[in-house]
């Protein structure tokens, strides 16, 4: 709600009209018209600011900067509610950036001038004015004055109508330094169309009949906060941004406990016209069914939600068969926001079912990352049954960050919160992401929990509810997200080392007594792609197994669908000796290949240049190895429906798209392996050494392939293609 000194004056006008011409009783002669009756004209456009500088806008200070920007500025929460590209947003440079922004003169022609507003609520050093005669007649403020809040902006506008057919000067005025010391500003609009109001606190009461209740979205839309009660006590409370009109998709809530229970959905307030209580209905299945993991964009072996936001995987854990894959999540949004556990399912680490939302926010704060645990001895108490209990240790977002437990007795189906959250108080700066699991030489639970800057700290625990701290692990150049787990060098039982690394994969190779954690080479990067952040090892792989298994965060996104951003490839992971020291090698899960479909198969095929021995090959999906005898030719070219992968052998450099990594032959060959799904190519060179993750929009009309040699003496030692199935089972949807 934004402050409006214009609304004071026109109550004046209206108090100084009666004493003048008396109060208007039925039949009486003498009546003013009314702004609504005034005949209506175009709306005329004062400024939409979608240029790339502020035209012939004045501009003071530094706040403003030199042009509108593009969205969301660094340091800032996500800013949504504006039109088009482009807004005013004074956040330039922080908070403590200061300055005016002036439009030049105009004529007054239409009744109303109506906005888009946000950011902080100061109606003295943060805010719009109209300027008429010298005089500051009309002006408004944002409405946030306290920690939290949201950057969205709102609908609102002034009744110009006293001064119509004067000239008029609009600025916009940050004089703010302090926190919330910034204002964003959109769409300012000359109109003879009073803008919808706005109605507090709206709700609607159904009862459950069906299984999803479903909810219209509109990205980037103004964000409100929605309450979900179940016979009238509170459920669920959650920002979404609401489509008043048509929706871009719609999310769900699942109603399957709550049957034939009353379900009231209210939100903090909407304009009058807006249909997005009305539109809300029940169905069996979601809306959007028929097309479920067949759109257009929809990762056809990465796992990816239903619907919403999608980032770090969480909670990687293995029990009775059954790989749980949990992640941060935002179901009621296209954009990061809003965090809860989501949760889904695999026997194979291909097919994945998902299940209903693991973890809610609560008083402690919102759901960020965290890991999952067996607990084998029931050590926290937690069991009921006679299925061990998992655990799940996560961070709670709140002011400040602190670390809580959940716990599932039934195979993870349903999760309980421990009622005496936190288990680890605050320690510093926003710590978070816990990775636990069990050491079993001395019998107890280790933490790695990041701290601030490139430091993490070492926790250790009995009973998981009762955390001490050990020591502390600095990683340069990387920070949050930490991983911490054992692995043999060179598959030697003999040579057991300790890997640790933060959310970019910067690693370090070391050993750890149990206290301590002891560098002894790195830090290296796991990775070279652009698809990669914040990923995690699997917990409780069983020793017959003995795998290390890494799934990450594919940074991805899907414009125009009603999910975004994917998980990453499920990797298995080996520290190998190099003539460079011990190095990470990562290499696709074995079970990927039950989607294989063999369309190609050449051994020992000398590759001329302009020849191309896929020719007749095209489909979608694909995995592709190639072994190639790279001799004294200059390159090899891959080019996958239009995604250029590039072996250069006289700089023995790897390259696609902007990334290139160092890969040298290993007795006179390359060996390569590259899948192709719908937004990703993910590439592996020499069984892992390289490994680089790609996120691309492939193009959807190119379905052809080809490899092509670059000079003379290169041969296909083997080449190897598959069409790859679909991994999604629509029955599981």
């Amino acid at each position: 709600m934004f402050f409006d000194l214009c609304s004071l004056f026109n109550l004046r006008m209206l108090w100084l009209s009666t004493l003048l011409i008396g109060p208007h009783v039925p039949g009486a002669a003498a009546k003013l018209p009314s702004a609504s009756a005034l005949p209506q004209k175009q709306d005329i456009v004062i400024e939409d600011f979608e240029g790339t500088d502020y035209g012939a806008w004045t501009v003071t200070g530094t706040a403003f900067g030199k042009g509108p920007a593009q969205g969301t500025l660094p340091g800032q929460m996500p800013v949504s509610g504006f039109n088009g590209h482009g807004l005013v947003n004074s956040y330039n440079g922080g908070d403590g950036t200061i300055g005016t922004l002036t439009s030049p003169p105009f004529k007054i022609e239409r009744t109303y001038i109506k906005f888009l507003i946000g950011g902080g609520k100061d109606p003295v050093n943060l805010c719009l004015n109209l300027i008429v005669g010298g005089k500051v007649v009309c002006s408004s403020t944002g409405p946030n004055d306290k920690p939290g809040g949201s950057e969205a902006l709102d609908p609102g506008f002034w009744d110009a109508s006293p001064w119509l057919g004067q000239m008029g000067v609009i600025q916009i005025v940050d004089n703010a330094t302090g926190g919330w010391g910034h204002i964003n500003i959109d769409d300012i609009v000359a109109s003879d169309r009073k803008p919808p109001m706005y109605v507090n606190n709206p709700s609607r009461e159904i009862v459950a009949t069906k299984k999803y209740l479903n909810l219209p979205v509109k990205n980037g839309g103004p964000k409100r906060q929605m309450t979900v009660r179940i016979e009238g006590q509170p459920e669920r409370r959650f920002e979404i941004e609401l489509a008043d009109g048509k929706p871009d998709w719609w999310a769900f809530i699942d109603l399957s406990a709550y049957w034939g229970k009353r379900v009231s959905v209210l939100v903090d307030k909407l304009r009058e016209d807006s249909t997005g209580l009305s539109s809300i209905d029940q169905t069996d299945r979601i809306k959007g069914f028929a097309s479920l993991y067949e759109e257009p964009l929809r990762p056809q072996f990465h796992f990816t939600p239903r619907r919403g936001w999608t980032n770090d995987p969480n909670g990687l854990v293995f029990y009775k068969g059954e790989y749980h894959l949990f992640f941060q999540h935002n179901p009621y949004g296209w954009a990061w926001g809003n965090m809860h556990w989501g949760h889904a399912v695999s026997r194979d680490l291909v097919h994945w079912q998902e299940l209903p939302v693991a973890l809610y926010p609560d008083e402690h704060g919102t759901m960020f990352s965290g890991s999952a645990v067996v607990d084998w001895n029931n050590s926290a108490g937690f069991q009921t049954g006679l299925e061990k209990p998992l655990v799940a240790i996560f961070t709670a977002a709140g002011s400040p960050f602190t670390q809580g437990l959940a716990f599932s007795n039934d195979k993870g189906r349903t999760w309980t919160k421990y009622a005496n959250n936190p288990v680890l108080e605050h320690i510093a700066g926003d710590n978070r992401d816990p990775k636990v699991f069990w050491f079993e030489p001395q019998k107890k639970w280790v933490m790695a929990l990041y701290l601030e800057n490139s430091d993490f700290g070492l926790f250790f625990s009995h009973d998981l509810k009762h955390w001490e701290r050990m020591s502390t692990v600095t990683v340069d150049g990387t920070s949050e997200c930490p991983n911490f787990f054992p692995i043999l060098l060179d598959g030697d039982v003999s040579k057991q080392k300790w890997v640790f690394y933060g959310g970019n994969g910067g690693y370090l190779v070391g050993s750890f007594d149990g206290y301590r954690f002891t560098p002894e080479a790195g830090p290296f990067k796991i990775e070279e792609g652009n698809c990669w952040y914040a990923s995690q090892v699997y917990s409780d792989i069983p020793a017959s197994d003995g795998r290390t298994i890494l799934v990450p965060w594919g940074t991805m996104e899907m414009p125009g669908m009603p999910f975004n951003q994917m998980m990453g490839l499920p990797v298995e992971l080996s520290l190998r000796s190099t003539d460079d020291g011990p190095r990470i090698l990562a290499y696709p899960v074995r079970e990927l290949n039950t989607l294989h479909s063999k369309v190609a198969d050449l051994k020992d095929y000398p590759l001329a240049p302009q020849d191309n021995p896929l020719a007749k090959v095209n489909g979608e999906l694909f995995d592709l190895e190639a072994s190639v005898t790279v001799g004294h030719g200059e390159a090899v070219l891959f080019n996958l429906r239009g995604i250029e992968i590039k072996y250069d052998i006289q700089k023995q450099e790897l390259s696609c798209l902007d990334r290139k990594v160092k890969l040298a032959p290993i007795d006179g060959r390359v060996d390569l392996r590259i899948l192709v799904d719908r937004t990703s190519v993910d590439i592996f060179g020499n069984h892992g050494r390289a490994y680089m993750p790609m996120g691309v929009l492939v193009p959807a009309a190119n379905s052809t392939l080809s490899v092509q040699a670059q000079g003379e003496g290169i041969e296909l030692k083997s080449l190897k293609v598959y069409r790859m199935n679909s991994a999604w089972v629509r029955s599981r949807a």
